[in-house]
Order: C-alpha cells, then sequence, then structure tokens
C-alpha cells in the first residue's frame, strides 16, 4: 500500500474549481469573507461540493441541447443562462458567508498582511522611490 505521500487527489476537477475561481475573482467580498487558511480551505471545499450538486440539479431539470461538435460542454450550455449563472453565483457567496459567520473560525490569523504592514510598506517603497 502506498504512503499518504504517494497518494494525490485532485482537490478541484475542472470546470467546477474554474467556475468558483471566477466568481471569486469577480466578488471580491467572498475574499475579505474567507480569509485564513482554515477558512479557504472549509469554503472550497464546500463550495466545490454544491456547485457541482447545483449544476446537476440544474442538468436534470433543463434540456441541454446535444453538442454540435464544439467545445463546449454541457455545464457551458447551462452557464449560458444568466439565471443559471446567478444562482451558482449565490451559492458560492452563501458557502462564503456560513464559513465566515462559523464561530470555530473566529480566532484565526487573516491571510496576507495587515493593513499596519500594508501601510508600512507603502510607506518603505514612497522612501525608496523617492530617493531613487
Amino acid at each position: 500500500m502506498p504512503g499518504a505521500e504517494e497518494i494525490w487527489l485532485p482537490l478541484v476537477d475542472e470546470p467546477i474549481g474554474g467556475i468558483v475561481r471566477q466568481i471569486q475573482e469577480q466578488e471580491p467580498e467572498i475574499a475579505r469573507l474567507v480569509d485564513s487558511p482554515h477558512r479557504v480551505l472549509a469554503f472550497r471545499t464546500f463550495a466545490y461540493i454544491r456547485v457541482g450538486l447545483m449544476l446537476g440539479q440544474l442538468l436534470l431539470e433543463h434540456d441541454v441541447r446535444p453538442s454540435d461538435g464544439s467545445s463546449d460542454t454541457w455545464v457551458d450550455s447551462l452557464l449560458a443562462d444568466p439565471e443559471h449563472r446567478e444562482a451558482i453565483a449565490r451559492e458560492v457567496r452563501a458557502v462564503a458567508e456560513e464559513i465566515a459567520a462559523d464561530p470555530r473560525y473566529a480566532h484565526e490569523e487573516t491571510l496576507g498582511p495587515d493593513e499596519g504592514a500594508r501601510e508600512r510598506f507603502r510607506a518603505f517603497a514612497r522612501d525608496r522611490l523617492d530617493g531613487a
């Protein structure tokens, strides 16, 4: 039996990871809500699961035209409908809000620098650029 370090399972199977990533990029509030390592992991895990379930549900509830030989998938066909795309985005936002409200993550440090560190860097950069 292989050791744990020899087993690798992708956490994201496209296109679900791409869909969640695109929604995150379009909605910066999500990054603020899931701003710690454990929150990010929980968010991605549950967002991928819930988006996958929603896509399956949409596939069962709506007719998808057969492939015309193009590279479009059934997922692309479903997401071409703005109502479906918005339903998926709402689900992703809901996951972020649920993770942010979870008290288990309340005392975690955020990812990246805090506002004080950012301001110190800006001051440093201004000093360096002005002196150059």
